[in-house]
């Protein structure tokens, strides 16, 4: 199916990570002109902009002023900016209950996730106002929409993506007409990092104990369903919707 992407120009966030390199390369394989995001993966940024043909850009999310930046260096570069993909964020260890992360470690959580997606929705969606078009895709996870036992922090930070932030940002760019605003939860998915980590039978098992299908998603999985609400030409007449990719899950095991 065409997807209208030809040509288009894509920013993705953390698009140095596991799940970020997979939908870049889903992106470029669509014809798009591919900007990978990165803070701290410098290295792994410019070889994966190499390889796509896409661009490399360093910025620090947390910061509004970064975030504004960025954009308008995009646009100025590449004369426009068409699909956002807010995937930048950071998964703390080790897992602990609530009542043993400081108040240090929540406000950092919640300042890599929700804020740095805040931050990217805001300078992409000033952006789209101006021109009147647009489409960004927010990356949640299905810690937001369940809940995940020791990663309160990080389950609080993508409940927020995933709700109330979608949706008002939906509102928000109803007037404007041509902007879509949609997100993607996913669920238990084998990236590099938790290859090294290790992925033994015993946590596949329980990882896929409420899932209808018994399997752990890959990157890949996860970059076709951004790449398809990304469309115009496919989600045309959607917004506000989160698509979850956790092979039907119904929840978590609580240890």
């Amino acid at each position: 199916m065409e997807t209208g992407l030809h040509g288009k120009v894509v920013l993705v966030t953390g698009g140095a990570g596991g799940i970020g390199q997979a939908i870049c390369r889903a992106f470029a394989s669509e014809g798009a002109r591919v900007v990978v995001h990165h803070f701290s993966s410098t290295a792994a940024a410019i070889s994966l902009a190499e390889e796509i043909d896409g661009i490399a850009i360093r910025a620090d999310l947390r910061d509004d002023k970064e975030a504004l930046s960025m954009v308008r260096s995009i646009v100025s570069e590449l004369g426009g900016l068409d699909v956002c993909i807010a995937n930048a964020g950071h998964y703390p260890t080790p897992p602990k209950p609530l009542w043993e992360i400081d108040s240090e470690r929540w406000a950092s959580t919640i300042d890599s996730n929700l804020g740095v997606t805040v931050s990217t929705a805001r300078a992409f969606l000033g952006y789209a106002a101006e021109v009147g078009q647009g489409s960004i895709v927010l990356i949640g996870s299905t810690a937001g929409i369940y809940g995940e036992s020791g990663h309160a922090d990080y389950a609080a930070a993508k409940g927020a993506i995933t709700s109330g932030l979608l949706m008002s940002l939906k509102n928000d760019v109803s007037h404007i007409g041509g902007v879509r605003v949609n997100a993607v939860a996913p669920g238990w998915t084998v990236t590099p990092k938790k290859v090294e980590q290790g992925v033994d039978e015993e946590l596949v098992e329980r990882a896929t104990a409420t899932m209808a299908l018994k399997k752990l998603a890959t990157p890949e999985d996860v970059a076709n369903a951004v790449v398809m609400l990304a469309s115009d030409e496919i989600s045309g007449h959607i917004t506000g919707q989160v698509i979850e990719v956790a092979g039907g899950m119904e929840g978590r095991l609580i240890p």
